[in-house]
């Protein structure tokens, strides 16, 4: 593969998202039940814009669903509300109308006055689920294995990082070793912060995270002038510091998709082996894509890196201008 190339291709891979300053969060509905009939509501829906999301419940025929409340949380609006039906809805079609119209996905759960609980995911493609029972811990896995998926193949941030650190590395070696830093830096803070044991704000975070994009950015220019900083240096070390960052910054979508209680380690070790999934085929599908650019296109090096270079540092400073604005008017 053509290095020059290779850069070329995850340069334009990335310019494409370049209006989009933050990941679309899941959306969340539970519904606890009190028995076979009813059943307290809670709906969370992300804000995209300062403005919440256009989607609401609709439960098979016979249920009713009253709100009774609505709040705005940062980042989302919470609706409450309660679900009354003349029959059970259990097994019965029921739909979150509007998520069609998104790019996110939902996150249903159900849960018993046992403490049970049923989990699925919803697509935009298919906004519609058959109201369910309690499910097996594979279900539980495999929900939040596809959540882990989706949410790094569209936290355009973080692949942003990652795509950065690809164009520094140059060697397979040095690849491996950057990628299993980064890897195991953002698992332990993922895990960490959302089991509780530390506790740190969202907004600067996400901030934090676009500033770490530029730092490799403003590398990846200085290396198109023969000049080596320390993030080209030393790849690894560096990918498993600003990786800790990352990793706060899954775990605050992690908590607000939530956790089922009675699962918590199977739900969230099976997140964490989703968002690994997701940047392998992230890694593997622009490896693919560059190959084939590889056989037709000729770039000089120099002038891709610094194309490469401005086209990350521009995306980033626009996600750390718009966080940052986002910080002070909280």
């Amino acid at each position: 593969m053509r290095f020059a190339v290779a850069l070329f291709g995850l340069w334009l891979l990335l310019s494409g998202q370049m209006a989009l300053a933050h990941e679309v969060r899941p959306a969340y509905l539970e519904l606890r039940a009190r028995n076979d009939l009813t059943f307290d509501m809670m709906l969370k829906l992300p804000a995209l814009g300062g403005h919440p999301l256009g989607i609401s419940l609709q439960m098979p025929e016979g249920c009713r669903v009253d709100q009774t409340g609505a709040q705005e949380t940062p980042g989302a609006e919470v609706i409450v509300g309660v679900v009354v039906c003349t029959r059970s809805p259990y097994g019965r079609l029921a739909r979150l109308e509007g998520l069609q119209n998104t790019l996110t996905d939902a996150l249903v759960r159900v849960v018993q006055p046992s403490g049970e609980v049923a989990t699925l995911r919803l697509t935009p493609e298919d906004p519609t689920f058959l109201t369910p029972k309690p499910t097996s811990r594979l279900d539980v896995f495999k929900t939040y294995g596809l959540l882990g998926i989706a949410h790094i193949l569209t936290g355009f941030d973080h692949l942003a990082f990652v795509a950065g650190l690809l164009i520094l590395v140059g060697t397979l070696r040095r690849l491996l070793a950057t990628v299993t830093a980064f890897t195991l830096a953002h698992s332990l803070t993922l895990t960490a912060a959302t089991l509780g044991l530390i506790h740190v704000p969202p907004a600067p975070v996400e901030a934090l995270i676009a500033l770490s994009i530029m730092l490799v950015a403003a590398e990846v220019v200085a290396v198109s002038f023969d000049r080596r900083g320390p993030i080209a240096q030393r790849p690894a070390r560096i990918a498993f510091t600003f990786g800790l960052l990352h990793g706060l910054g899954f775990a605050s979508a992690l908590r607000e998709a939530g956790l089922p209680p009675q699962e918590i380690p199977i739900s969230l070790f099976a997140f964490n082996l989703g968002v690994e999934a997701g940047q392998i085929m992230f890694i593997l599908a622009v490896s693919a894509a560059t190959w084939l650019l590889s056989r037709w296109v000729r770039w000089p090096k120099s002038a891709v890196l610094r194309l490469s270079g401005y086209g990350l540092g521009g995306l980033s400073a626009y996600w750390f201008v718009d966080r940052v604005f986002a910080l002070l008017t909280l």
